[in-house]
């Protein structure tokens, strides 16, 4: 048996099998088995028989692994599908992703207090704390209103991260974006202002009042075992040179009260093990058997997209989340991880379809790798969406064209147009009353997307977002809820937080019978289906 030189089916199920079954599907798919009715009657019948075989997991989830892909709404999910699998020199269209094998499945409704359409503060308040806000506040109920520091006191609300903290777990937080950033912050801090992200950037009159920037309250409202991402330029003193870039005025620190919260997050570990580092090689040199703490600020922002990151300076996403897990599951107790691929949404923000897709690829790349450390008898693992974005997949496209290609016909106005686009955003361009002229025009890593409507940025879209579970208790993701059902959720699973009456009566079961891999999924999928082909 040898590999096929054309992409098509036959190379995109080998990929994912032995090669004593792929060379099996080889011969089977030279006849173009999609052409036949038995072959997607044969894989609907495995698939409902996996479905009719799955037992509920009512186990307690010792540990919960949270991915959230900021603006990664379904479009994004689909577009990324496909990338990845042509990224493999396959269609595509056909690619298991690590979180299409999730068994449980449902929506949220994602709108915020005070606006349709929301932004990640008041969506990861919602996912991480219970509570739906009102734009651009962070972990604050919807009495706390944006920019008035005064609506803090008493509206605070806290997060399943610090549920999880004070039942015993350790806990943690890897992002690709500054960990400052809503997202994170959701889990950790209470701000009337998202962009309050060092005390240089409040206002005079909310420090006054008592309110503290993000970036202090990173080291004082929760211990935090693992903190991964970037910022270091909110830690630091203003004027303090950066160490990777030290001729960037922008990259250096930022803090106008002269604090180093750097150092003074390792003076209040005495007595542990714990790390601070900002490079590879020293992230790498960190052996998390021996590591209590760990604090690994990678950029003075935010992180580089994976399409730009310095290889030799900064770990992929897989990579951090993997020493992440590693540090945190030595607690006999469990842990809670909240995993961001949170430069999604700025691909998305900028028009960069390319940028964002294959950010996505590299969050399903960290779910792969949680998935290889963790069970699903102990572990519950969800991937979800704070939001969407104006992302269109549209036209009529062949089977296997790039899905970062242009629409191989042209329209009314005789201009080709891309398969992806935007409803906004910096690509709209009207040149002579036409669009412009994109035949001959790279359309893969820098190209800015069209767009129907000019603006600086592109913006979210306000439609429900994809939540997908494996593990204890992954069965109550379901249907369509409020996005603050999630936390309170997670927390019953793992048995803390406020609701604990069902802790100490659910016996355990076996885990659940779903496949744990793309690879498991697949090969429970096809056997039989060949098998009555080749009869």
């Amino acid at each position: 048996c040898t590999e096929p030189e054309s992409t098509g089916p036959a190379t995109t199920v080998m990929a994912f099998l032995p090669l004593s079954v792929a060379c099996l599907v080889l011969l089977i798919m030279t006849v173009h088995p999609e052409e036949k009715p038995e072959f997607w009657r044969q894989q609907a019948r495995a698939v409902l028989r996996l479905a009719l075989d799955r037992k509920l997991n009512t186990n307690v989830a010792k540990n919960i692994v949270l991915f959230v892909g900021d603006g990664m709404g379904i479009t994004t999910v689909t577009a990324a599908r496909i990338l990845k699998g042509q990224l493999q020199n396959r269609t595509g269209e056909e690619t298991i992703m690590n979180m299409d094998t999730f068994p449980y499945v449902g929506l949220v409704k994602v709108y915020a207090v005070d606006f349709q359409i929301p932004d990640s503060a008041a969506t990861a308040t919602a996912y991480l704390c219970g509570v739906k806000a009102n734009l651009n506040t962070v972990g604050l109920s919807a009495a706390g209103r944006n920019g008035a520091c005064r609506s803090q006191k008493g509206n605070e609300v806290t997060s399943i991260l610090k549920w999880a903290k004070d039942a015993g777990k350790s806990v943690g937080i890897v992002t690709t974006t500054r960990v400052q950033h809503a997202t994170p912050a959701a889990a950790y801090a209470h701000s009337a202002s998202r962009k309050w992200y060092c005390d240089t950037d409040m206002p005079a009159a909310a420090k006054a009042q008592g309110c503290r920037d993000i970036a202090a309250q990173l080291l004082s409202n929760t211990d935090i075992d693992v903190i991964i991402g970037g910022g270091r330029k909110y830690m630091t003193p203003k004027g303090t040179r950066d160490p990777e870039y030290p001729l960037d005025p922008s990259a250096r620190g930022r803090r106008s009260d002269g604090r180093n919260l750097i150092s003074e997050w390792q003076h209040t570990k005495g007595g542990k093990v714990a790390r601070y580092v900002w490079n590879r090689t020293d992230f790498d040199a960190v052996d998390p058997a021996t590591t209590d703490y760990l604090l690994a600020l990678f950029e003075p922002g935010d992180l580089r997209y994976e399409l730009e990151r310095d290889l030799s300076m900064d770990p992929p996403l897989s990579d951090t989340t993997e020493k992440a897990i590693r540090i945190l599951q030595k607690n006999p107790k469990g842990f809670f991880l909240l995993v961001e691929g949170g430069r999604i949404d700025q691909g998305h923000h900028a028009s960069r379809a390319s940028m964002a897709l294959h950010e996505t690829v590299e969050l399903d790349n960290a779910v792969g790798r949680a998935l290889e450390l963790t069970g699903d008898g102990d572990t519950l693992t969800m991937v979800t969406a704070d939001h969407s974005h104006s992302f269109t997949f549209n036209g009529f496209p062949f089977r296997g064209n790039s899905i970062l290609g242009r629409r191989p016909s042209l329209r009314l106005d005789m201009m080709p147009y891309t398969t992806l686009m935007y409803g906004n955003g910096p690509g709209h361009k009207i040149v002579n009353n036409k669009r412009p002229d994109i035949r001959g025009v790279d359309t893969g890593v820098d190209y800015i997307q069209q767009a129907a409507v000019p603006t600086e940025s592109e913006t979210h879209g306000g439609e429900d977002v994809a939540v997908l579970a494996r593990g204890p208790m992954a069965h109550l993701f379901h249907g369509v809820q409020e996005q603050s059902y999630i936390p309170h959720a997670l927390a019953f699973a793992a048995c803390i937080g406020d609701d604990q009456s069902h802790c100490e009566t659910t016996p355990p079961i076996p885990r659940s019978s779903a496949p744990t891999s793309p690879a498991a999924w697949l090969i429970a999928v096809l056997v039989p289906v060949l098998q009555n082909l080749l009869r």
